[in-house]
């Protein structure tokens, strides 16, 4: 037999054409109420379901990818701002380390989110909505068998009502003729016309049989599986948006902390330039100002030298340099430091050992408390930022 295409011959190819055609001709006949059709409330009602889950599925899948995409295009948006950040962050500024450290850690951040959405949310979406087309697909093919069920039903009752009306056709031409035959061929004539006509109904008996177990062989299975996945939609919605909640609880949280810790960097670099602008405005206040200063100063190059100071006018402590004013409080977390309160006058004074001393740390007694107690035992070690010279 002559081939048309790869596995497709002519006379499957006429075939499939007879069944679209035979299939038209049920549908017209069913739409002028000619021919009943078979009909099924709860399969129908099963199909509006499945068509209800599979549009609002198909949406949520679509809102999930926008929503990713949003937090691609966020995440872009914070990386060029920190990054820009971090390019004019001066690297004598207060916490440049850390800035640096920051930058990457909320570039991590934003990466791990946007792959953990896509992994636990869209994936378990996708993975859901794609057995859904398959079902589709046999619900298309069970109503297609179910109007080639129709059509051989039809086609079988009308056999059947012809087949009297034919065999009383057949018998009197037939009895004619038998009488006319040989003794030997009696019979035979009637008997072939009736087997004709038997023959066209056992075929389309066959064929409704045929449809008919095809048809309830798709219409079984899909009756028992279209109802649990309508239920199972339910748990996807769930993992789904559990895992999206979770994720961003996660994100956020570990988001607050670093813009916090971006606030307190930027409360430290305003603190730092207001204590570079103090010398400036000391410088302007006058002459008396200058001298107090350079009295000062000269107090502090002689105080690291062995001869200190022993406060001979016996109003300023033993290695006296200058005095400061405490412009934040501050809480002592060790025996050694000295707890400072806004207003706080504090008198710094030489270091026994000058290789003790850390950087951006001063050793001072408050004046309140030298002034009451003349007790150098008092003294403690501060931050220098968190004061400015008076």
């Amino acid at each position: 037999m002559a081939e048309i295409g790869k596995g497709v011959t002519a006379g499957k190819l006429a075939s499939n054409v007879q069944k679209r055609l035979t299939r038209a001709q049920e549908k017209v006949l069913q739409k002028l109420g000619k021919a009943d059709e078979t009909r099924d409330a709860a399969f129908e009602e099963m199909v509006a379901n499945f068509n209800k889950q599979m549009t609002e599925g198909t949406k949520l899948q679509k809102d999930l990818k926008a929503y990713l995409t949003a937090v691609k295009t966020m995440h872009d948006a914070s990386r060029r701002l920190q990054d820009c950040l971090a390019e004019m962050y001066e690297p004598d500024w207060f916490g440049k380390e850390e800035m640096d450290a920051m930058t990457e850690d909320t570039d991590t951040l934003w990466l791990d989110y946007h792959q953990n959405i896509t992994d636990k949310s869209l994936v378990c979406m996708d993975t859901y909505l794609a057995q859904l087309p398959d079902i589709k697909a046999r619900i298309a093919k069970r109503d297609r068998k179910m109007v080639d069920f129709d059509s051989a039903r039809h086609h079988f009752a009308s056999l059947q009502k012809g087949k009297k009306k034919d065999e009383a056709k057949i018998a009197k031409p037939a009895a004619l003729l038998e009488m006319a035959a040989p003794s030997w061929a009696q019979g035979l004539i009637s008997a072939h016309q009736v087997a004709q006509t038997n023959l066209s109904y056992n075929q389309a008996e066959e064929e409704l049989g045929r449809a008919q177990r095809i048809f309830e062989e798709l219409n079984v299975e899909l009756q028992d599986e279209l109802p649990a996945l309508w239920d199972r939609r339910v748990g996807v919605y769930v993992n789904t948006f559990q895992g999206l909640a979770g994720h961003q609880e996660k994100f956020h949280k570990e988001m607050s902390k670093l813009s916090q810790n971006l606030n307190d960097i930027m409360t430290k670099l305003e603190e730092q330039r207001q204590l570079k602008k103090t010398p400036t405005a000391a410088a302007k206040t006058g002459d008396g100002a200058k001298s107090e200063e350079a009295n000062h100063s000269e107090s502090a190059s002689s105080a690291p030298k062995s001869a200190v100071t022993n406060g001979s006018d016996g109003e300023l402590p033993p290695g006296f340099l200058y005095k400061v004013k405490a412009i934040h409080d501050y809480a002592a977390t060790d025996g050694d430091e000295l707890e400072l309160k806004i207003g706080d006058m504090v008198l710094v004074v030489a270091f026994d050992n000058p290789d003790e001393q850390d950087d951006g740390w001063l050793m001072g007694v408050t004046e309140s408390s030298w002034m009451q107690n003349k007790d150098i035992s008092a003294k403690g070690v501060f931050p220098e930022n968190f004061t400015q010279k008076v």
